[in-house]
């Protein structure tokens, strides 16, 4: 039984921020319907290549990035742009706990599927909504992509070299950073909800909004730009009070990360290096030396690194006690020990025959510990299941459904 096994999900979101969270509620045992449009699905079940492969290794229709924010969700097909669809999703809402969407504001209350409609027919309802910029406000009904968000909410702006170096300049985050941040807040204010309304019985409204998210995430940066009005700049790959705090390239061309927090350390790191004299220069025998002479350091310590490769970097800085770290490929990361004995890797049987090849959720808990049990199910692989179980519709019901085009 996992902890949230009593509860009932209908997930009427697609992409990523809105799956994110109900694929984390869907984790900790919910049971989630994901409604589909009939014939096209989730717009990510095409964001390939690459697929998932059947069992003769032939790609499928199931784009990789479609099945990293749906394991063990039900898939049910359903056009909601016409009344039959819409009353089926209000019969499915009253039966139902939570209610997440992702649609543009307003628009699902041309369909009475909004949250004031669907409050009307389950009370205590919980209805979550994640839009790019909010329900209300000049941008609301502005589409809201991750990588403009990234831009808008001034991660762009901190994250990159330096401006005036080699490749300098504002970088996005490897990943839709703001989109999954949002799907994690919006879990925790929906797992929020739910307690109040154990304790009340009262249900409410989550007005979840990518900028808000990628504003609130900014953390320190935030309050130091707040408590000094002076904006911080980039220094992605080295740290503004500290050097060496940064990456070096290796000599077999791989990369480490060097956290040098003290002049012990420093001594440490040259010594490993072959260059202990440098620990006895008065340029940067001391930390705020070395700050005031970077960029007469930084050149020499990237060519005294190149003197080995990456592993053996890692493994004379550890032996010396120095903070550090390989920068892995995902192909490294998967193969690391630490990786591997936390088994972050997971296999699924898939619809096709294949086996579906995930990242397990990283939530460890004693009691209720997350189950990854269904694969990220192909389009309306649920359909007929959902509608006997939950609507009580017998086979003639859910053919005619079928030939009107409403399933």
């Amino acid at each position: 039984m996992g902890a949230l096994s009593h509860i009932r999900v209908l997930d009427l979101s697609r992409v990523l921020a809105g799956p994110w969270a109900t694929q984390n509620l869907a984790d900790l045992g919910a049971d989630v319907i994901k409604v589909e449009r009939p014939g096209a699905g989730d717009d990510t079940r095409r964001w390939g290549p690459p697929y998932q492969r059947d069992a003769e290794g032939r790609d499928t229709t199931e784009a990789a990035y479609y099945l990293a924010a749906n394991r063990n969700k039900r898939s049910l097909t359903l056009d909601i742009s016409r009344p039959e669809g819409q009353a089926i999703v209000r019969s499915l809402a009253a039966q139902s706990d939570v209610v997440v969407e992702n649609y543009k504001v307003g628009q699902l209350a041309k369909y009475g599927l909004d949250y004031a409609s669907l409050k009307a027919v389950k009370p205590d309802l919980v209805y979550c909504s994640v839009t790019g910029f909010g329900q209300t406000g000049p941008h609301a009904s502005r589409a809201g992509y991750d990588f403009i968000v990234q831009g808008i909410g001034g991660f762009m702006s901190i994250t990159g070299e330096r401006d005036g170096l080699p490749g300098g300049g504002p970088q996005k985050a490897g990943v839709a950073i703001a989109d999954l941040m949002t799907g994690m807040y919006a879990t925790i204010a929906i797992m929020a909800a739910l307690t109040h309304r154990d304790r009340t019985g009262v249900g409410q409204y989550i007005d979840m909004a990518l900028l808000d998210t990628q504003v609130a995430m900014l953390a320190n940066m935030n309050t130091n730009y707040l408590a000094s009005e002076k904006a911080p700049v980039r220094w992605s790959n080295a740290h503004p009070n500290i050097v060496p705090y940064q990456t070096f390239q290796t000599g077999d061309d791989g990369w480490i990360i060097v956290a040098v927090g003290n002049d012990g350390q420093f001594r440490k790191f040259v010594e490993a290096g072959g260059e202990p004299a440098l620990a006895d220069d008065e340029r940067f025998a001391t930390n705020p030396s070395r700050v005031r002479h970077r960029e007469v350091l930084v050149p020499i310590l990237a060519q005294m690194v190149r003197k080995f490769g990456k592993d053996e970097w890692i493994d004379r800085l550890e032996v010396a006690s120095v903070p550090c770290g390989p920068i892995n490929t995902l192909p490294e990361v998967f193969a690391h020990p630490q990786v591997l004995a936390r088994e972050m890797a997971i296999e699924l049987p898939h619809p096709s025959g294949g086996v579906a090849r995930l990242v397990a959720s990283p939530m460890k808990m004693s009691e209720t510990p997350p189950v990854a049990h269904r694969a990220p199910p192909t389009l309306g692989q649920h359909s007929d299941d959902i509608l006997r179980e939950r609507l009580g519709l017998d086979d003639t019901q859910i053919a005619g459904l079928r030939e009107s085009g409403i399933v």
